[in-house]
């Protein structure tokens, strides 16, 4: 059965201003390295004023918001629902996802009036990110912005695992989640950050319910979802969550489970000098491919070749010439 899209998403809307820091920034702002934060507009306003902006560079992004965009950019079909105000920054976003071919319900005259979700991502010199975000209006994403016509046009609703911490979107979450089951709609999951698994696991354990039928996430999340001190221990017990799953492991590659087999698959040698948004476009590029006819291993490959390209330079998205060279080696 052909659908009108590929993926429907729902996520945290959030304009990214990516810096570069120092490894001793951290400590002298109190902020803890290595996890996403969620802090209010005056804290994150102090943290602005501390960096170098002339330094930093702002995108359209949000988890979800960057995988919806990178499943557009390989060819893809996808639908973004999403929460952001009447502001500049809610303009810049909404024209960002058009011009990427991303559909939504959003139009700028209809928008709220409020604050644009901002993120401060943070990257120091081992290439690992930190981000401190103020949701702003995004907090307040909730069922009546779900497009419940969309999901049924849909091969697979994307379920952004920020969203947990708001009540208002775990709601829309689990609607979102309970559409696309009576309709025959595949479900993914991705934790999003190994702090949403540590301090918000009842809420996603809510999400995951039953089972998920494609889920994404880290080793280290998956440790800490499965409450287990390896790798060989945790994708076992993901087997009772998820009928398909991929634990990216960095320079590592990743594991994917295809429903029956277990699948190395190997990483792509890179200098890391920026790994954010490389989740996102990892889960882009694999959901991209398995809607498109390609194996769980060919997804797996395109996905980890797609990332290893995001981590190699600045930002979380790949130019047009480098999605070429990247499907050409997917054919190759």
């Amino acid at each position: 059965m052909s659908r009108k899209y590929d993926v429907y998403g729902i996520g945290n809307a959030i304009v990214d201003i990516v810096t570069e820091v120092d490894h001793d920034f951290f400590e002298k702002n109190q902020i803890e390295k290595g996890l996403m934060t969620l802090v209010d507009e005056k804290r994150q306003d102090q943290l602005v004023k501390a960096i170098d902006m002339k330094r930093s560079r702002m995108t359209c992004g949000g988890s979800a918001g960057n995988t919806m965009i990178a499943i557009g950019q390989f060819g893809g079909k996808s639908y973004y629902s999403c929460l952001v105000a009447k502001d500049a920054l809610g303009k810049f976003y909404l024209e960002d996802l058009k011009r990427n071919g991303v559909d939504t319900k959003l139009t700028y005259a209809q928008l709220p009036e409020g604050i644009t979700g901002k993120c401060l991502v943070m990257t120091s010199p081992d290439a690992e990110r930190t981000m401190n975000t103020f949701l702003g209006i995004s907090s307040f994403l909730s069922v009546e912005h779900l497009d419940e016509q969309a999901i049924k046009d849909s091969s697979y609703v994307y379920l952004e695992g920020y969203l947990v911490t708001s009540p208002k979107g775990l709601e829309a979450m689990k609607e979102a989640k309970r559409i696309a089951e009576k309709n025959n709609v595949k479900t993914t999951l991705t934790f999003s950050d190994a702090s949403m698994v540590k301090y918000f696991s009842a809420q996603m354990k809510e999400i995951v319910g039953a089972s998920v039928d494609l889920l994404f996430c880290n080793e280290e999340e998956a440790m800490i979802y499965t409450e287990t001190n390896n790798l060989a221990e945790a994708r076992e017990k993901l087997k009772d969550v998820a009928k398909h799953f991929a634990i990216t492991l960095g320079a590592n590659g990743a594991m994917i489970y295809d429903g029956d087999t277990f699948i190395n698959i190997e990483p792509y040698k890179v200098r890391a000098v920026d790994t954010n948004g490389a989740g996102d476009m990892f889960a882009g590029a694999f959901l991209y491919a398995i809607t498109h006819g390609h194996s769980y291993a060919e997804a797996g490959k395109l996905a980890s070749l797609a990332s290893s390209r995001v981590v190699s330079q600045p930002g979380p998205r790949l130019t047009p010439e480098q999605v070429k060279t990247v499907m050409a080696d997917l054919i190759a």
